[in-house]
């Protein structure tokens, strides 16, 4: 018995308001976990960790990056909103996509283009305008 057709798998297509609600629930889980930490550092550093300013740096960070994570999670619950339902994303397209990029930047040495704060800066520093 031979075989010399191909056989087309369905690619999987979800709605694009499903895809993007999953997203906001891994923020919120994100944000969750990332603000379990702060509470441990102060349980293994004692109360002295608190008069340190790079502990004091760290701890910003660790509430910085709750509050963005939680910041972007509400954007997307907002926007997702207004998509309509009827909207769909073929995922393992989607996917192989990020994939493809990831490994572009690891075999490139890729820098990263559009990040909001420069890796060279402390966590808790900003600037005015």
């Amino acid at each position: 018995m031979t075989f010399s057709g191909t056989i087309e798998v369905p690619s999987p297509v979800e709605a694009l308001p499903d895809i993007l609600m999953r997203i906001v629930s891994e923020l919120h889980d994100v944000a969750y976990l990332i603000e379990r930490i702060e509470p441990q550092l102060l349980e293994i550093g004692g109360a002295d960790v608190l008069h340190s300013p790079d502990s004091m740096k760290i701890m910003q960070g660790i509430d910085l990056a709750v509050q963005k994570t939680r910041g972007l999670a509400e954007f997307i619950d907002t926007i997702t909103g207004e998509i309509p339902q009827s909207w769909v994303v073929d995922v393992a397209t989607a996917l192989s996509l990020v994939k493809l990029a990831e490994m572009q930047k690891a075999l490139g040495g890729a820098t990263r283009h559009g990040h909001s704060q420069p890796l060279s800066k402390a966590a808790g520093d900003f600037d005015f305008f």
